[in-house]
């Protein structure tokens, strides 16, 4: 069972401009998967905001972290940044994946800067801000997550 906790990135939807839908989204796939869903918390596109929920899920225990938005291009599209700044390593395969799946989906999958990576002892994963895409980019990976929380954990394993 992988604690999973998940974080929605959005001035508008921190603010309550309108409602969340990545972060359900997000929840409704991970039940799907088997995985606990621990806690759900919803931050603007703010690099210490966003680094301070993440190492609040990590310290909580959760295994593996979804963020949703932020991963554009926009001039508030930090959360690759964020991530960058506390991670112990970064998975390339994850974002380069995700990336390239997408892209039959969308040609604007070339601006995405979703990633992957160890932050303390958790797999985070910085998804899409679009519900769908974030859905469906977690889909694309989701054959390496188990093994990759166990590393992230320090789980020893047979590979």
């Amino acid at each position: 069972m992988i604690q999973t906790g998940i974080i929605t990135i959005s001035d508008r939807a921190s603010q309550g401009i309108y409602e969340d839908l990545g972060g359900p989204a997000l929840r409704q796939a991970a039940q799907g998967h088997g995985w606990t869903v621990h806690a759900e918390v919803i931050v603007p596109d703010d690099l210490n905001a966003i680094q301070m929920a993440i190492q609040s899920l990590s310290d909580q225990g959760c295994g593996l972290i979804l963020t949703t938005g932020g991963t554009g291009i926009a001039e508030r599209d930090v959360t690759p940044e964020a991530i960058r700044g506390i991670m112990r390593v970064e998975i390339p395969g994850f974002g380069e994946l995700m990336r390239m799946k997408s892209l039959d989906l969308t040609p604007n999958a070339i601006l995405s800067r979703s990633l992957a990576a160890v932050v303390s002892r958790s797999l985070v994963i910085a998804l899409p801000g679009k519900p769908q895409g974030a859905v469906d980019c977690l889909s694309f990976v989701l054959g390496a997550i188990p093994h990759a929380v166990k590393l992230a954990q320090r789980v020893p394993t047979s590979c």
